[in-house]
């Protein structure tokens, strides 16, 4: 019998009724020490083929929001596949912990057993139905946002597209933009507030039946699969941000009001979405479309490493990236794996901007990472942890960065990417206190759910932990726009707890980079090395074999804060120096 589901690419073709025989034939068998191996394989054909259908279908969904006939498939999906397929997981998990119990755990299989024992315990049939609900609610979400436009130049756009034009207006034009995306984003403010009411709900029933009542942080802490720290230790990192980056953030903040020539920073002057970076007038056109960009990544990566090269081109030959924007297609960026077919898939959002050249390199560090582990024999081992997903993404941003101009091949001229990484590591800097009011808010939220089903209660909390770590922008008279910011940042939405991960890893790519300053092809060894482990490491043990040291205090993040203003100066040096 074969494990791999046919016609993955048929994605209205498939049913329960298809696969369950499959299920079937798995837990009829009893494994024992000679068979284990053929046993855990077949699973994970099974394993791989279901995530496979599964992402497709939220692919599909996802690149035209508006597409009935995706919609449903993906609806239809999650009321029957899912559930079926969670209980069927479920009971091949009692099988195979009982092999473990008789016979030791499988070779190779000892972390990731770790994370299963979890998933055992934490299994709730009554939940099943709830977390295909909670799906739904972000598919809402997603077709929500997707349909967020606004008439500017007389023509419909989305905001998105907007963000480009808007770097380079005037400060005039950029007021006016500004105001009329976040009229639109305002326009939505009621439809998003009753899909977080529900939403939340969702999460505290899972966690109840789960036996966390009124705790859903303890158990989404155990689901996330988050055995290396703790909130204390969450809470720990948010405070080392205060102490040390919070004060560069100032920094660079300063630099920028400087080069603006204003007296004080206004929303309009910050980036167009999150409204959280400076814009740059002098902002860089990098690229023409999206086929541009492909090619002139193919060459930058091959310049990293061939390997990586070599990955990068079989996904462009295969069609596995989406990075133009349209309307109607979902909001950000994101890398998922086509698991049967051993590919990964790239989706973005670009129109051209410097800042979509670091968007590619991050995502493409996914499915760099995705291709590391598609060598390991079972699916359950091709699970990292998401802290030390992201150092694979933040890492490709600055393992990539000596490749960018267009000498190498690249994007930039050497003064543009001068001014291209200065504004990168500026933004690393003013990232980790954005990371903290994101964090402290969802902790806020889950210690605090009675009070955060009152969305204007999530506003009041939003701004508060925002002017803690980015007191710097003058919001008067705009106070409303500001307390929008926790509907602007969809992991609150979609994927709750799901943020501490990027400031940890970027601690972590940062020390990466600090030894690719110096030796970049060992660096990028041990970065390979490290991701090849897949989840077959504990945390700590996967930034050691990178080239990192997990960590949340404040002497290591200063640190790194120092290594990126050290190299800020440098680069300005240079930059005046060409410039002369």
């Amino acid at each position: 019998m074969t494990y791999s589901i046919p016609n993955l690419t048929d994605r209205s073709a498939h049913s329960w009724e298809e696969i369950h025989p499959l299920v079937d034939d798995l837990l009829a068998r009893d494994p024992d020490p000679a068979t284990i191996d053929r046993w855990l394989l077949d699973w994970s054909d099974l394993q791989a083929g279901l995530h496979e259908l599964g992402a497709r279908l939220r692919v599909a969904s996802v690149r035209d929001t508006m597409d009935p006939a995706a919609e449903a498939a993906l609806k239809s999906y999650l009321r029957d596949i899912y559930p079926n397929a969670q209980i069927a997981r479920q009971e091949l998990t009692r099988k195979l912990l009982a092999y473990a119990d008789a016979h030791g755990d499988p070779p190779g299989l000892e972390v990731p057993l770790r994370g299963l024992r979890v998933d055992a315990a934490l299994f709730r049939e009554e939940n099943l139905a709830l977390q295909a609900a909670e799906q739904e609610n972000s598919l809402a979400f997603n077709k929500i946002v997707g349909a967020q436009t606004v008439v500017w130049d007389g023509e419909e756009q989305t905001i998105t597209r907007l963000a480009a034009g808007y770097e380079r207006a005037n400060r005039t034009e950029r007021r006016q933009i500004w105001e009329l995306v976040s009229a639109r984003e305002l326009a939505d403010r009621e439809a998003i507030n009753r899909l977080w009411v529900e939403v939340l709900s969702l999460r505290m029933d899972q966690a109840a039946n789960a036996g966390f009542p009124d705790d859903y942080r303890s158990y989404r802490w155990k689901l996330l699969k988050r055995f290396d720290y703790t909130p204390e230790d969450s809470k720990t990192f948010q405070a080392a941000i205060e102490a040390v980056a919070v004060p560069a953030a100032g920094r660079v903040y300063a630099r920028r009001r400087d080069r603006l020539g204003v007296k004080s920073l206004r929303p309009w002057d910050l980036d167009l979405y999150q409204q959280t970076y400076p814009v740059n007038p002098g902002s860089i056109r990098a690229f023409a479309d999206e086929a541009e960009l492909l090619e002139r990544a193919r060459v930058v990566f091959a310049r990293v490493d061939p390997r990586i090269g070599g990955y990068f081109d079989r996904m462009c030959e295969a069609g596995m990236i989406d990075f133009a924007n349209r309307i109607g297609k979902g909001p950000g960026a994101f890398c998922t794996s086509f698991e049967a077919s051993r590919t990964p898939f790239i989706f973005g959002n670009v129109v051209g901007k410097a800042d979509d050249v670091r968007t590619l390199l991050h995502e493409a560090g996914h499915a760099f990472h995705a291709f590391e582990t598609y060598n390991l024999p079972y699916y359950h081992q091709r699970w990292p942890p998401m802290e030390f997903n992201e150092v694979a993404s933040t890492a490709m941003e600055l393992l990539a960065a000596p490749y960018l101009t267009v000498e190498q091949g690249g994007f930039f001229s050497p003064a543009e990417a001068a001014r291209s990484r200065i504004g990168h590591l500026e933004k690393l800097l003013l990232f980790w206190p954005y990371m903290a009011v994101v964090d402290a808010f969802q902790h806020w939220v889950y210690e605090n759910p009675g009070w955060a089903a009152r969305p204007a209660n999530c506003d009041a909390a939003w701004a508060e932990r925002w002017d803690r770590f980015i007191p710097w922008i003058d919001w008067s008279g705009m106070e409303d726009a500001k307390t929008l910011g926790w509907h602007r940042k969809r992991h609150i939405h979609r994927s709750p707890f799901y943020y501490i991960e990027y400031g940890l890893a970027q601690l972590g790519a940062v020390q990466i980079w600090a030894r690719a300053l110096e030796d970049q092809s060992a660096a990028v060894g041990d970065y390979l090395k490290g991701l090849s482990l897949g989840g077959t490491a504990a945390l700590p043990e996967l930034y050691a074999a990178a080239g990192g040291r997990f960590a949340f205090d404040r002497e290591t993040l200063g640190e790194a804060v120092a290594l990126i203003e050290t190299s800020i100066r440098h680069l300005e040096e240079e930059d005046s120096q060409e410039t002369f």
